[in-house]
């Protein structure tokens, strides 16, 4: 059973936070957490479906494998989100391989604990498909960001993604390894770097694993900004 902060934690995320607490809570409270060391599997691709997973600390990527042997990012999550909700109610393989990318502690909740309650609680089942839908937004942003953002706003959109407000500055944890945030943005390792130093010039520091935004405003505005205004202007 989850403490009062991993309980916090796990309404945070997409699937929690829009139930009441009343629902929320005896579910949360019902699940186990589980440590994984950093590089551990969490489940394998063509596994079947048994639980939904709430990050409650450090970082998991979500991949698969291509024919040609290379790693393909799917997804990368930390503190406060879910994955797995998709395919956990139809007792199908997962699509995809999770793995611990730093020591993990992670919230178990049994698909089958919240198929037995949705029956006299719907709004389980409304959860559910908001935050499936939450999912499906993000790939789809994520394949906007490869056709219509440059590298560096990419990374920056990245950052926003990790940042707790809305404005003023921000400090964020990145996993340790930088291969793994390249791969998820569609980038070398390399060009990370370069897209790292362009945004210095827009308060963006990193050390070592922190990323400190000293303006998320004007950090935001970059990351929307039209790479065609030049073109416009000239016309």
């Amino acid at each position: 059973m989850a403490d009062g902060a991993d309980l916090a934690t796990a309404r945070s995320a997409v699937l929690f936070s829009s139930l009441p607490r009343a629902i929320a809570d005896p579910i949360l409270q019902r699940s186990i957490t589980k440590t994984f060391k950093r590089g551990e599997t969490i489940f394998c691709q063509g596994d079947v479906a048994q639980n939904i997973y709430v990050v409650l600390d450090g970082w998991v990527k979500l991949f698969r494998i291509t024919p040609t042997g290379a790693e393909a990012v799917v997804g990368v999550f930390t503190k406060g989100r879910s994955f797995g909700e998709a395919v956990a109610f139809e007792n199908i393989a997962y699509p995809v391989t999770a793995e611990a990318v730093t020591d993990t502690r992670l919230l178990l909740v049994r698909t089958s604990l919240l198929t037995t309650l949705m029956r006299d609680q719907p709004e389980i089942a409304m959860a559910i498909v908001s935050s499936t839908f939450r999912h499906l937004h993000s790939l789809v942003a994520q394949v906007e960001q490869l056709k219509a953002h440059t590298g560096a706003q990419r990374v920056a959109e990245f950052l926003l993604e990790l940042c707790d407000a809305d404005s003023g500055s921000c400090t964020i944890t990145l996993p340790y390894d930088k291969t793994l945030i390249a791969g998820r943005l569609g980038m070398q390792p390399a060009s990370l770097s370069r897209a790292f130093n362009r945004l210095e010039a827009l308060g963006v520091k990193i050390a070592h694993n922190q990323a400190s935004i000293a303006d998320i405003e004007q950090l935001r505005e970059y990351m929307h900004e039209d790479r065609s205004a030049p073109w416009k202007k000239a016309e």
